[in-house]
């Protein structure tokens, strides 16, 4: 699986019609939700601004299209079929058409989203996804230091800390990087 690390966009002109790519990281619903809301406040006057995402949460995988008014299956399933191609994950993929007065049918409607989405993709930065986990933990305030140390050299990082007789700390590291940091600090970890 991939994924973006930073919202990416192309233009194209298809029969006076333009169509705007845009792909972007989406975490959430909360990041899909704003993406949306940005891209609509960018582009105000468009005619449609058709979506697909796919975002992987605990719960599992979430992933929808939307036509935005186009006729059924014109729009959203062609950009959802690229994101699920390419198997992107947590990514928003949208197109933007503004119409240009000439009608592209049906076929040249699933034609030019499809290919608008393939473009954005092909010509985005597209990095590994790496599946983040959260752990909770304890530790002795002599630990600290080493265990920061070794959790800065497995990309982890601390997300919450409570500072008591012991040190409570809730930490984020790619999930195969765990059993690495469960063996270096073995025994050190909350029920």
């Amino acid at each position: 699986m991939q994924s973006v690390r930073s919202q990416h966009m192309i233009e194209d002109s298809i029969k006076k019609s333009r169509f705007i790519g845009a792909l972007m990281p989406c975490h959430n619903e909360f990041d899909l939700a704003n993406g949306l809301r940005q891209l609509q406040l960018a582009h105000p006057n468009a005619s449609h601004i058709a979506f697909a995402y796919r975002i992987k949460s605990n719960n599992g995988f979430t992933s929808r299209f939307n036509d935005a008014g186009e006729p059924s299956g014109t729009a959203g399933k062609p950009i959802f079929q690229h994101l699920e191609g390419k198997e992107l994950i947590n990514v928003l993929l949208a197109v933007i058409r503004y119409f240009g007065g000439i009608k592209l049918g049906a076929g040249g409607l699933t034609r030019a989203y499809g290919n608008t989405a393939k473009r954005v993709i092909e010509t985005a930065e597209l990095f590994p996804y790496i599946e983040f986990v959260e752990q909770r933990l304890t530790l002795d305030y002599k630990q600290l230091q080493t265990f920061e140390h070794q959790l800065k050299k497995l990309d982890g990082e601390i997300t919450a800390q409570n500072f008591a007789e012991q040190i409570h700390l809730t930490i984020q590291l790619p999930k195969d990087n765990l059993k690495v940091l469960s063996e270096e600090f073995s025994g050190l970890y909350s029920p």
